[in-house]
This record gives structure tokens, sequence and C-alpha cells, in this order.
């Protein structure tokens, strides 16, 4: 199990104090953070865009998760590439034929993730799921942080863990429920309030780490 990377999401810190909250994190050894982009459409929230981004970028050395919680990934996927960030995923329930984008993508050297929402059935990206360099499968319906974990899709990390894909699970995680998201072959933990809404983050992300480590 020691492979599992631990990824704090930003939409959980206290933005007042951006550049703290991430040096604690970092400096307890999380492997990744994770950076929710909402555009009031495919979700009701709305977050940030690629100028946070690269602020970020500038005062970190940690890789940058973008999950793209947008109607239309295909426009603004290279904006947020051009920001500074190499991995980025987006949602199958926008894009109904992915290959064409995934190629794309890939072509400009991206680390390509595929999410899926809690009711969307994990047929609908088997035929995709080996062009992806991994599947983010939502425990939470996307649109706000702190929303309560739903553990039935724990059941599709599982049948896409045993076909060999990466697995990065996103939603309500916390060091409390972590146990049986790794148990289910999960290859990257998702946290915000878990990490951020804790009174000490650096010291969530350590028992994360060590749940991890196991």
């Amino acid at each position: 199990m020691g492979n599992i990377k631990i990824a704090p999401s930003i939409l959980s810190c206290d933005f007042s104090r951006l550049g703290e909250e991430i040096k604690k994190v970092e400096e307890a050894g999380c492997d990744i953070l994770h950076l929710d982009v909402m555009d009031g459409h495919f979700v009701p929230n709305i977050t940030f865009g690629p100028l946070l981004v690269e602020t970020i970028h500038r005062i970190t050395n940690l890789p940058l998760d973008v999950h793209l919680m947008i109607e239309d990934p295909e426009f603004y996927w290279k904006k947020f590439k051009d920001a500074g960030t190499s991995i980025i995923s987006f949602h199958k329930e926008v894009v109904e034929s992915p290959n064409g984008l995934i190629d794309t993508m890939k072509r400009e050297n991206v680390t390509v993730g595929l999410a899926l929402n809690p009711g969307t059935p994990l047929e609908d990206i088997l035929p995709f799921v080996h062009s992806v360099d991994f599947v983010v499968v939502m425990t939470v319906d996307p649109g706000f942080g702190g929303q309560k974990f739903i553990e039935e899709p724990l059941e599709k990390v599982k049948i896409l863990s045993e076909m060999g894909v990466t697995v990065e699970v996103d939603g309500g995680i916390r060091v409390s429920n972590a146990k049986k998201v790794i148990e289910s072959g999960a290859d990257i933990l998702v946290s915000g309030s878990g990490v951020f809404g804790e009174p000490d983050p650096a010291e969530a992300v350590k028992r994360f780490k060590a749940l991890a480590n196991r």
C-alpha cells in the first residue's frame, strides 16, 4: 500500500492565508495539490480559474492536479496547462466521446484523468479507461466541499483497481474513513475538509500518510 498518494484539496483551505496553508501540507509530506475548478454550470458553485493555478504554481513545487468540473473542458484545459499544471481531469458526463480530447491533451504531455459522478454508471467510461492515465471516482456529488462521503462508489474503485487502472477517489474522505477507501484499491486520496477543515492540517496529512504506508 506504500505507493498511495495524498492530495489535499485547496477548496477547503483558508484563502486569506493560501501560501501558509500550502506550505503546511507540503512540509507534512503530501504528494499532490488538488485544485477543484467549478464553472457554475456543470456544478452550481464557482471557484477559480487559471490565474490562481498560475499563482499556486509559483509558490510550490508540488504537482498540481486540476479537476475540471466544467461544461466545456475542450475549450479551457489548455489554459490550465499553460498556467502550470500537467495533471488534468474532466468529466465523462460533459464529453460524450472523449477519445479526441484525451489524444489532444496527451500530445501536450498532460497526465489525463476521466472523472465520474456517484450516480453515473461505470459502464459509461469502461471503453476509455485504458486511454487515460487515471480515473477519478467521485464519492460525493460534485459542487461543494465538506459533503458527506458516499460509500457505494467504492465498488467502482474496486472494479477499476482490479482492471489495473490508477484510481483517484475524491469526496468526503477523512482519516476516519480513509482505510476503507484504501482497501477498495484507491491509488490517490483527495481530501479537502478532511485536511484543511481540521485544527492541524499538517497533522491530518501525516495521519493520512501513516494509513497509506501501512
